[in-house]
This record gives C-alpha cells, structure tokens and sequence, in this order.
C-alpha cells in the first residue's frame, strides 16, 4: 500500500486552476484513513490503493468540489493552525502528486475582469 506524504515538488499548474477528484477512482474512509483506489476497466487496481492521513482527508474531502491550490491551502491553514505559506507549499507539493498519480484533475477557471 501507498502512503503519500507531502514532498518538496513545484506544483506546475497555473494558480488559477482548479483541482478536483477523479472520476476514475473510488474512495472511502476507513479507520479515520481514506483510501483511494484507482477503477481501471471497470475494476478497481488494489496493487495501487493510496491512503490519506488527516490533512490529506481533509483535502480529498474539499476536493468533493472544485478548489483551488489557495482555497484547500486556506482550509489547511485553518483546520492545523498553520501559516498559510507553509499550508500553500505543503498542499502544492500534495496537489501535484495526486495529478501525478490520476488521483485529480485540473479545470481552468474562467479570468473574471
């Protein structure tokens, strides 16, 4: 089983995207952990089952809906009591393994004037 953890990556997409779950992955809270598992074929793939601890749960549960990197960021810091760089540098690092991994994808947002 995988455990992700926050690690030291730049984030490389635009601030003004938005982030939300997969649809090709199932998800559900076990033991206060969530588990994902990726659904390919119509089968879900247990050799590539992730697990969430309480700030990434957090962030899968937000992720319900459409976030930015600064709006999960924002909710980080609040919920841990962190400052909202670190929470900012912990969630880009965390966002981008989940896109790396097929766990999310990005949505453009539409430039308001």
């Amino acid at each position: 089983m995988k455990h992700e953890q926050f690690r030291a990556q730049e984030y490389s997409e635009p601030q003004q995207a938005r982030l939300v779950r997969s649809r090709s992955v199932v998800s559900r809270v076990v033991a206060g952990e969530t588990l994902i598992v990726p659904v390919r074929n119509r089968v879900g793939d247990l050799a590539s089952i992730y697990s969430f601890n309480g700030a990434g749960s957090l962030i899968w549960k937000l992720l319900e809906t459409p976030k930015t990197v600064a709006e999960l960021a924002g909710a980080v810091a609040q919920e841990y009591e962190v400052e909202v760089a670190v929470a900012a540098r912990d969630v880009t690092n965390f966002a981008e393994e989940m896109r790396l991994a097929g766990l999310v994808e990005t949505r453009a947002t539409a430039a308001t004037a």
